[in-house]
């Protein structure tokens, strides 16, 4: 580490100590505008035997308990960087040189697991349902959604899901260091537009990392770290994933496609279904788009496709609004007609009284009604030749068409 690049961690470490607590506010929004402090203590984080590390992350996890957003955006941008620190430490089997990383991750969690009266938080999250659009989908685009009893019945209903009340943890262990670094993550994405695309890029290369070490992808990518195969959760990386999909849409292309395709890698030699399913949804959605490579500075977003809104009825749908347009029609042509009505002519030229099954009764020489049955004999000799059947039809439409007519002329 340069001698410079120390003396700006050192002059940092010491003026927040003698800082009122009036001024925290005016110090926390004057930190972005040092720019060589936060290159001076990504190297410190890095050089796992610095004496400056303890100080640094003693400073950091004040800024976290100070309680001031700024500040504690400061930390967590920090975050990918003393994950990576851990895992890499763990993996070396060499914990006196994470002491104090342990020490940070660990007062950070218990801060964020609890709300401002001590008492446990419960996080809700709400998941979206399809029937309602979203800034990730059209309800048009996706097709017919059949009206069922089961889905009206769904129809609107919002599904919650629930996560804590999460416990308190004083040091990692094998079976609850990833549910606190997955933790960690979620609370790093809740603020991933204030990130900064130096974090951005540590999300990545943590991400890499972490999946390909100890695997043969780790000679394809030429990185000639730790070799050890970390043990990772299908939780944890879905939170990666989560991290990769903004630092893909924010100018970070090259390095969150590969992060994104080592994290797909990793869950298909592990077998883990929700995070092949958030990867791969993510990776086709992204297919083809023209990704802002450029944009690393301007306005923070995530880019999706959205489907142009289209009409959701048709012309030629029959609605209540038609019915009474086709009824006031028939009623002013009623009216040019001298209020007289048009009488309705049977086409057929066949009266009768309609059976409940179906069949007509049609009256007979005698007086009596007979059914349709009974008559087969002279319906066939008029049905055998179509052509006769036609030239009947046209007759009594040239009549009606006719009789019309002369209703109109006798008006």
């Amino acid at each position: 580490m340069l001698a410079m690049d120390q003396g700006v961690v050192e002059e940092w470490l010491s003026e927040y100590k003698t800082l009122p607590d009036s001024a925290v506010s005016t110090y926390a929004a004057s930190l972005k505008d040092k720019g060589a402090l936060v290159p001076a203590l990504y190297k410190v984080i890095r050089e796992n035997y610095s004496d400056l590390l303890e100080p640094v992350c003693h400073q950091l996890f004040e800024f976290y308990r100070s309680g001031e957003p700024q500040l504690q955006r400061f930390t967590l941008q920090f975050l990918p960087e003393l994950l990576w620190s851990l895992l890499s430490a763990s993996a070396a089997r060499d914990p006196h040189t994470s002491g104090c990383i342990e020490a940070l991750l660990l007062g950070i969690y218990n801060l964020e697991i609890v709300d401002k009266d001590g008492q446990s938080k419960v996080l809700s999250f709400t998941v979206p349902s399809l029937s309602k659009p979203s800034v990730y989908h059209e309800p048009s685009a996706i097709g017919s959604m059949a009206l069922t009893e089961g889905a009206l019945a769904n129809h609107g209903l919002s599904r919650v899901v629930y996560s804590g009340p999460h416990l308190q943890r004083e040091t990692f262990t094998a079976q609850n260091r990833f549910e606190v670094l997955t933790f960690l993550l979620l609370c790093y994405n809740a603020a991933l537009s204030y990130m900064t695309s130096t974090s951005l890029q540590s999300l990545c290369q943590l991400s890499s990392r972490v999946c390909i070490c100890g695997y043969p992808r780790q000679q394809m990518r030429r990185y000639k770290g730790i070799s050890t195969r970390l043990t990772v959760t299908s939780e944890f990386l879905v939170q990666l994933i989560t991290g990769i999909h903004y630092a893909l849409c924010n100018g970070e292309v090259e390095l969150g496609s590969k992060a994104l395709d080592d994290v797909l890698y990793r869950s298909q030699l592990e077998l883990f279904p929700e995070a092949l399913l958030v990867g791969n949804a993510i990776k086709s959605s992204l297919r083809g788009a023209a990704l802002k490579s450029n944009n690393k500075e301007g306005a923070r977003s995530i880019q999706v496709e959205i489907t142009p809104t289209s009409s959701r009825i048709s012309r030629n749908a029959v609605t209540s609004l038609s019915i009474r347009g086709h009824r006031w029609k028939r009623h002013e042509s009623e009216a040019a007609l001298g209020g007289m009505v048009i009488p309705e002519i049977n086409v057929t030229g066949v009266s009768g009284e309609r059976m409940p099954n179906g069949d007509s009764l049609r009256p007979r020489a005698d007086g009596r009604a007979q059914p349709d049955g009974d008559m087969l004999g002279a319906a066939s000799e008029v049905s055998l030749d179509p052509r006769s059947h036609d030239s009947s039809t046209r007759g009594q439409e040239v009549r009606r068409q006719k009789s019309i007519s002369n209703l109109i002329k006798n008006a």
